[in-house]
């Protein structure tokens, strides 16, 4: 499996477990400028893919983090 199938797969995995165990924080996830290039036609690349993934799951920590404090 090549590295872009892979980033590909946990984009989808991390995008799938925000929309079902935190749907709360789907309405971010079309609002995070890595989705909104500031180009006419933009290019999907490898450092673009994993940037995404490294911001959804920073995304997800931090919310886990202070959720799971919040609640104890």
């Amino acid at each position: 499996m090549t590295l872009e199938n892979n980033l590909n797969e946990a984009i989808l995995n991390i995008t799938m477990k925000i929309r079902k165990e935190y749907p709360e924080l789907s309405k971010y996830l079309n609002e995070m400028e890595v989705t909104i290039p500031y180009v006419d036609t933009p290019e999907m690349t490898k450092k673009l893919m994993l940037d995404y993934y490294n911001t959804l799951d920073s995304m997800l920590k931090k919310y886990d983090a202070t959720h799971k404090a919040a609640t104890n």
